[in-house]
């Protein structure tokens, strides 16, 4: 998962602080449950290489079997040395196409010896909730358990059949997202709600400024530059020298500017945030909205909050090269990680590196077989209903659609012909997201946020229950 939050740091800094609204009661009964759910979550080190995730999905499991959830309604899809978890809702009427939640159980792995407190073990501290995968995504995967129970424990039954996934690899190969994707409950689906994107951005005072629901996501693509040399002793320097040559190549792929791109998305989404900066950024936030090859746009490029919604980028990520301190080099090779704009096919990518690189010598390689999908065509049901829930709790602010500059699993629906949108609930401050990261956190008053939001739009978009 890949946050969008940091693009709204320039607006949040740029709006005068005001009084932050007060929390809201944490006491009552689904709230005691879904909290003691994700602390039981998150004890779990889910990271790929511990094979956690399967006792994970039995404690969720068992969870919900003791909330009256019938063994029919539960299917474990196993893949490896991981699983994939789907729990159904029945619904009244057999005509209505059933409609998705998902999220994953997966976490990027955390070190213990790195962090100030015990990754795997809730904490909370000064208004934060600290844990690995308070963030990405076990608030989530707590959001969608506490809807079921609560449902359950309230007798709801939804017009259309709901269906909760719980990923098993979303952090890696999405084997399980590709089962969970061709299972019968899920296949017939009319569109998913993502809880592990999408959200709001708070300002520094703690006041909401926006809310954003991810329609898109780039394609996550990373290429090889490899040069190769028949190297020799050190004493007996060559011209030519495959670190020299790839560290050339480097600079070039530094240098080139893929084009400016737009879509209805981002044209949104940059337009909402224009509404909330000023200043250069604002200006350039409007000219880009209006015409993405306005020279003003151009400025966006050089910012790393913006330049992600403007264009495909590449960068270079890991370098390996030589083999020994006295002996030159016979290889050097580096991964460059893309991130392509919707509509762009990843060998044209390839190709534009290539070219870039105008060196023949400096092999450029597709790693793995990067997944592209389309973009969700915005539902007027789907963001009134999300609109709904968010302006219960922050009135009257913006919610706009967005493109995603980094990937989730929504890529894998959305190819497989089901429409998908991110909405997580959860509202962060720009420069406190440690998805991935030391000290991972979301404020408290977030996460019980983030567990009636799912509520909401599980019997919301569900139909009227009875």
């Amino acid at each position: 998962m890949s946050r969008f939050l940091t693009l709204l740091a320039i607006a949040a800094a740029a709006l005068a602080p005001l009084a932050a609204a007060p929390a809201a009661a944490q006491d009552a009964p689904h709230q005691r449950q879904a909290r003691a759910v994700l602390e039981r979550l998150v004890t779990f080190r889910s990271a790929a290489g511990h094979a956690q995730v399967p006792a994970m999905a039995d404690y969720i499991v068992e969870t919900l079997r003791a909330g009256g959830f019938p063994a029919e309604d539960i299917v474990r899809l196993p893949h490896d040395d991981t699983v994939g978890l789907l729990v159904r809702v029945p619904g009244r009427d057999p005509s209505a196409r059933p409609l998705l939640f998902s999220g994953h159980m997966d976490v990027v792995d955390a070190r213990p010896e790195d962090w100030e407190r015990d990754p795997f073990r809730l904490i909370e501290e000064n208004g934060y909730l600290f844990g690995r995968g308070v963030e990405d995504n076990k608030t989530g995967i707590a959001s969608m358990v506490s809807a079921l129970l609560r449902m359950r424990a309230d007798g709801f039954r939804p017009r259309r059949t709901l269906v909760f996934a719980f990923v098993g690899d979303e952090e890696t190969t999405f084997g399980t997202t590709r089962l969970i994707a061709a299972h019968p409950w899920v296949r017939s689906a009319e569109y998913a709600i993502n809880t592990d994107a999408g959200g709001g951005g708070l300002a520094p005072d703690g006041r909401a400024l926006v809310y954003l629901v991810q329609g898109a996501e780039k394609t996550y693509a990373t290429f090889r530059l490899t040069a190769t040399n028949p190297g020799g002793h050190s004493s007996r320097p060559r011209r030519d020298n495959a670190i020299y040559d790839l560290s050339r190549a480097l600079l070039r792929v530094e240098q080139y500017r893929f084009p400016a791109m737009a879509n209805a998305l981002t044209r949104a989404y940059l337009g909402t945030l224009a509404g909330l900066v000023t200043g250069e950024a604002g200006a350039a936030l409007r000219a880009f909205a209006d015409d993405p090859s306005d020279a003003t746009a151009e400025a966006l490029y050089d910012s790393a909050e913006y330049v992600g919604a403007t264009r495909t980028t590449c960068v270079a990520t890991m370098a390996e090269a030589g083999h020994a301190e006295n002996a030159l080099p016979q290889r050097a090779s580096a991964m460059v990680n893309c991130r392509i704009f919707p509509g762009v096919e990843v060998e044209a990518v390839r190709t534009a590196l290539a070219e870039a690189v105008a060196n023949p010598a400096i092999a450029v390689e597709t790693t793995g077989d990067p997944e592209t999908g389309p973009v969700s065509e915005m539902r007027e049901d789907v963001m009134a209903a999300i609109a709904r829930s968010v302006h219960r709790r922050h009135p009257d602010i913006p919610i706009s659609p967005y493109l995603e500059a980094g990937a989730t699993d929504g890529v894998v629906y959305r190819t497989a012909g089901i429409p998908t949108f991110g909405t997580s609930g959860i509202f962060v401050k720009p420069d406190e997201i440690f998805a991935h990261g030391l000290n991972e956190r979301i404020p408290v008053a977030s996460f019980y946020e983030a567990i009636d939001h799912v509520h909401d739009l599980a019997v919301d978009l569900g139909g009227d229950g009875r």
